[in-house]
C-alpha cells in the first residue's frame, strides 16, 4: 500500500465516542502504518494529545462532554492537523470547522480508503508548513501538465508560461499553499480581496472560470484539479494530475 511509507512514524489520534468506529479506524490506520491512539471524549482527547503528541487527529464533533468544535482550535494550536469526521452534514458546520483550522471535513458514513487519502493529504500539508514550503516558501507544485512555481510567481502549462490576471494568480497561489485542503470562500475573499468582501463569492467564480479556461480547457468535464466544494470553498486537488 502506498500510504505505508508516507505514514511511517506518523501518530494519529482517533476521537470518537462510538467504540465500533474507533475500532474500525484503529485497524484501518494501523494496517496503513500509523501509530494510533484513541479518545472517547473531549477531555480524553486533550489528555491523549499531551501524552502522545499526535501529528493528526480524526475528530468527531458529537462528543459526550463537549462539542468537538470547542477543542478543535486547541488541537490546531498544538500543531496537529485535524480531519473532522462527523455525521453533521450541514454546510454551516463544515464552514465553521474549516474556519477554525480543520484540514478537512468528512461526513459519516465514510469509506476507509477515503479516510486514508484525506489523512495522507493533511499530513503532507502539515509537513510542507513545518518545512517552510507553504505559499511563501517557494514550493513547485504540479498537476497534469501544469506547474505552479510559487517562488518565481509563474504558472506554466506544458512548459509554456501562462499569464494569469493578478487575482487569478492570487487565488491559485492561495489554494496551492494549502494544496489538498478546502479553503473556505470567506478565507479566500478576505485574503485576496480584503476585509469586507467575505460574501462576494461571485469574485471567486469568475477567477475560477478564468483559471480553468487558461489551464484546463483540454481536460474532460468534472476532471478539474480546481475543485469547487459547493457552499463551502475551493480545493486544489493535485492528485487529479
Amino acid at each position: 500500500m502506498s500510504g505505508v511509507v508516507e505514514a511511517k512514524n506518523a501518530r494519529v489520534l482517533v476521537v470518537d465516542d462510538d467504540p465500533a468506529i474507533r475500532a474500525l479506524l484503529h485497524h484501518t490506520l494501523g494496517q496503513a502504518g500509523y501509530v494510533v491512539s484513541e479518545a472517547a471524549s473531549a477531555a480524553q482527547a486533550l489528555d491523549q494529545r499531551a501524552a502522545h503528541a499526535p501529528d493528526l487527529a480524526l475528530l468527531d464533533l458529537g462528543l459526550p462532554d463537549r462539542d468537538g468544535l470547542e477543542i478543535l482550535p486547541q488541537l490546531v494550536a498544538a500543531g496537529l492537523a485535524v480531519v473532522v469526521l462527523s455525521a453533521r452534514d450541514a454546510t454551516a458546520e463544515k464552514v465553521a470547522a474549516l474556519d477554525l483550522g480543520a484540514s478537512d471535513y468528512v461526513t459519516k458514513p465514510f469509506d476507509p480508503d477515503e479516510i486514508l487519502a484525506r489523512v495522507r493529504t493533511a499530513l503532507r500539508h502539515r509537513a510542507r508548513l513545518a518545512g517552510g514550503a507553504g505559499a511563501a516558501g517557494g514550493a513547485l507544485l504540479r498537476f497534469a501538465d501544469v506547474e505552479i512555481d510559487l517562488a518565481a510567481r509563474q504558472v506554466r502549462k506544458a512548459g509554456v508560461e501562462v499569464h494569469l490576471a493578478p487575482k487569478e494568480y492570487a487565488f491559485l497561489a492561495e489554494l496551492a499553499g494549502h494544496a489538498g485542503r478546502v479553503v473556505t470562500h470567506a478565507q479566500l475573499l478576505r485574503t485576496i480581496w480584503g476585509p469586507g468582501h467575505e460574501t462576494d463569492v461571485e469574485y471567486l467564480r469568475v477567477a475560477a472560470r478564468g483559471i480553468r479556461r487558461k489551464l484546463e480547457s483540454d481536460r474532460p468535464p468534472g476532471q478539474s484539479a480546481l475543485r469547487n466544494e459547493p457552499g463551502i470553498g475551493y480545493r486544489l486537488d493535485l492528485a487529479r494530475g
